[in-house]
């Protein structure tokens, strides 16, 4: 992927799929993004493959790799795996980097084409909805375990290897509370 900016207020803005290591102020417990990036700031980019999609800096959690579906905070902007069913309605977002420390700062994928880590074994048809039956992972729905604004976009086998499939997001979240 290869997503460019398109925001033309903000110069010599972190790129899509890097990281930014932070600053720590005088008096400060916790690394801040590098100016002029602000945690929670939305930016949207263009790729020639997956067309126009919105981004998010959040800091990063461990274990997060390309694709990772992630929960965030939308006061903290902290991250963490997508759980399985928590049934809590969290904003969802997919990684865009190996982002993997709270103190580091990454471009998450909250609108668009997204390509979102899945299990190997997980068929997965066009147009089906998707959960999180193991975190930081989609596969198919389940009561309380749904993404919701999350559809599969083409048809994704269970072949060896497989380990991805796109998926057209719109600001997805957490299914939340059934009864």
């Amino acid at each position: 992927m290869a997503y460019t900016i398109t925001d033309s207020q903000i110069a010599g803005i972190l790129p899509i799929a890097n990281t930014d290591s932070g600053v720590t102020f005088a008096n400060a417990s916790s690394a801040k993004p590098s100016p002029p990036l602000v945690p929670g700031m939305i930016v949207r980019a263009n790729d020639p493959t997956y067309g126009s999609a919105e981004f998010i800096l959040l800091a990063g959690v461990a274990s997060t790799t390309i694709g990772s579906p992630v929960t965030y905070n939308t006061t903290s902007f902290t991250t963490a795996l997508a759980p399985v069913g928590t049934y809590k309605a969290q904003p969802i977002a997919i990684a865009m980097s190996a982002n993997v420390s709270a103190s580091t700062w990454g471009w998450y994928q909250i609108s668009g084409l997204a390509v979102v880590s899945k299990s190997s074994a997980v068929s997965l048809a066009a147009n089906a909805a998707v959960g999180v039956l193991t975190a930081g992972f989609i596969a198919g729905t389940g009561s309380g375990k749904e993404i919701q604004c999350a559809l599969v976009a083409a048809v994704a086998s269970a072949t060896a290897g497989r380990t991805t499939v796109q998926v057209v997001i719109d600001r997805p979240h957490m299914q939340g509370r059934v009864s």
